[in-house]
C-alpha cells in the first residue's frame, strides 16, 4: 500500500465562489502513480467544501441559491456575537459536506460521465487548502 499526500491552495477573489478541479486532482492521481485505490480531496477550512456533482453553469447557479436560502447572509446569527461575520459560511459548509472519496481505476478518477469535482469557497478573499491524500496500489 502507497500513499500520496498534495495540498491545492485557493484564494478566491469573491467571498463565495466554485471552482472546477477535477483536472487538477486528475494530475495528482497520475503523480502518484496508483492505479487501484483511493482518493480523498477535503477542504482544510470550515467555510469551504468539497462535492462532487455535473459541471453546468445553470445548475452551478442552483447550488447556490440554494444554499443562500438555506443559510442566508445574515447579521443575526449568534456566531456574529464572537464578532465574526461568516455563520452562513459555516453552514453552508456542514450543508454541502467537506470532503469526497474518489474510487482510482487503472491510474484514473473512476468518476460517473457527468461527475466533477468541485471546490466551494464561502469565506473567500484569503489563503485556503485542500488537502489531496491518495492511497492504493
Amino acid at each position: 500500500m502507497k500513499s500520496f499526500t498534495k495540498h491545492l491552495w485557493f484564494n478566491t477573489k469573491k467571498r463565495r465562489d466554485y471552482i472546477h478541479i477535477t483536472d487538477q486532482i486528475n494530475d495528482l492521481v497520475c503523480q502518484s502513480e496508483i492505479q487501484e485505490g483511493f482518493c480523498l480531496v477535503s477542504a482544510m477550512h470550515i467555510t469551504a467544501s468539497v462535492y462532487v456533482n455535473d459541471n453546468e453553469s445553470g445548475l452551478l447557479e442552483d447550488i447556490d441559491e440554494w444554499l443562500e436560502g438555506l443559510a442566508p447572509v445574515n447579521p443575526d446569527y449568534k456566531h456574529h456575537q464572537t464578532g465574526e461575520d461568516n455563520g452562513d459560511a459555516h453552514l453552508k459548509r456542514m450543508i454541502l459536506g467537506h470532503q469526497v472519496m474518489l474510487p482510482i481505476t487503472e491510474g484514473e478518477l473512476d468518476l460517473g460521465p457527468w461527475e466533477a469535482v468541485f471546490y466551494a469557497e464561502f469565506d473567500g478573499r484569503r489563503k485556503k487548502r485542500v488537502v489531496v491524500k491518495i492511497i492504493g496500489e
